[in-house]
C-alpha cells in the first residue's frame, strides 16, 4: 500500500517537457551526468526512442532532476525518485549519493528491463568493459563489494568503541569496547575515499545495497 502511494506521488510530480532537443553526451560530463536509452514500439508499429537524462550536479541542493526525452525532444521532467509514464508501462529512476541505483522500464504486467546506457557515458563505458572483458569485470565488481564490507566492519568497530566509551550509556551494562584496529586520521581518509570509489563503481552498474552503499554514503 505504501509502495503504491509513493508510486502515485512520483507520477504526480512529472511535469511536461518544453520540446528542447537532447544534447549529446560529452566526455567531461562523465561524473555529473547519466544518460540511458529505451526503444519501444507503439500500437501502430512505429518505433519510439526514449532517453533518460539525469544531471547529478543538483544533488548538492538537495534534489536531482530526471529528464525524459522522446525521439530526441524533451518530453517530461521530474525530481527523483521519478516515475515516467511511457508506452506500455513506466520508466522508474532513482539515485543514490554515488549515481543511479535504478533506471528501469517496468511493463504493465510487472516485467522489468534496465535501460541501455549511452556508450559515451561512464555507465556505458563500464558496460562495454563488462562485454569485452567479463572475467575482469567480475573481479572488479567482487573487489568493490569486498572493499565496502571491510569499510562497514571498520565503521561498526569505531562506532562500538565510541558508544561504549561514553560516560553514561551502554558501558555500564556491557563494559567498554576497544577496537582491535586503530586507524590514524589519514587512514580514515584513505578508507573513506576507497569506499566511495567502490560505491561509485557499483553505481555505474546500477548496483545498490542500503547497508553497504548506504553506509559508505
Amino acid at each position: 500500500m505504501l509502495k503504491e502511494r509513493r508510486h502515485r506521488r512520483a507520477v504526480q510530480r512529472v511535469k511536461p517537457g518544453d520540446g528542447r532537443p537532447l544534447k549529446p553526451f560529452r566526455w567531461w560530463q562523465m561524473l555529473t551526468r547519466a544518460l540511458f536509452h529505451l526503444r519501444l514500439t507503439d500500437d501502430a508499429g512505429r518505433q519510439m526512442v526514449y532517453a533518460v537524462d539525469v544531471r547529478h550536479q543538483n544533488q548538492s541542493e538537495g534534489y536531482v532532476k530526471a529528464h525524459l526525452y522522446l525521439d530526441g525532444r524533451h518530453h517530461a521532467e521530474s525530481k527523483v525518485p521519478a516515475v515516467f509514464p511511457v508506452q506500455g508501462g513506466t520508466v522508474e529512476v532513482r539515485t543514490s549519493a554515488f549515481g543511479l541505483k535504478r533506471c528501469h522500464y517496468v511493463t504493465a504486467e510487472g516485467a522489468e528491463h534496465q535501460l541501455v546506457p549511452d556508450p559515451a557515458s561512464a555507465e556505458g563505458r563500464r558496460a562495454r568493459l563488462d562485454r569485452a572483458h567479463p572475467a575482469l569485470s567480475r573481479w572488479i565488481g567482487f573487489l568493490s563489494s569486498i572493499v565496502l564490507v571491510i569499510g562497514l566492519v571498520l565503521l561498526i568497530l569505531q562506532l562500538a568503541e565510541q558508544v561504549t566509551r561514553a560516560p553514561e550509556g551502554v558501558a555500564q551494562y556491557v563494559g567498554t569496547f576497544t577496537s582491535p584496529i586503530d586507524l590514524s586520521a589519514w587512514g580514515n581518509v584513505v578508507v573513506g575515499l576507497v569506499t566511495v570509489a567502490a560505491s561509485t563503481e557499483r553505481a555505474l552498474r546500477l548496483r545498490y545495497n542500503w547497508l553497504l552503499d548506504g553506509g559508505a554514503g
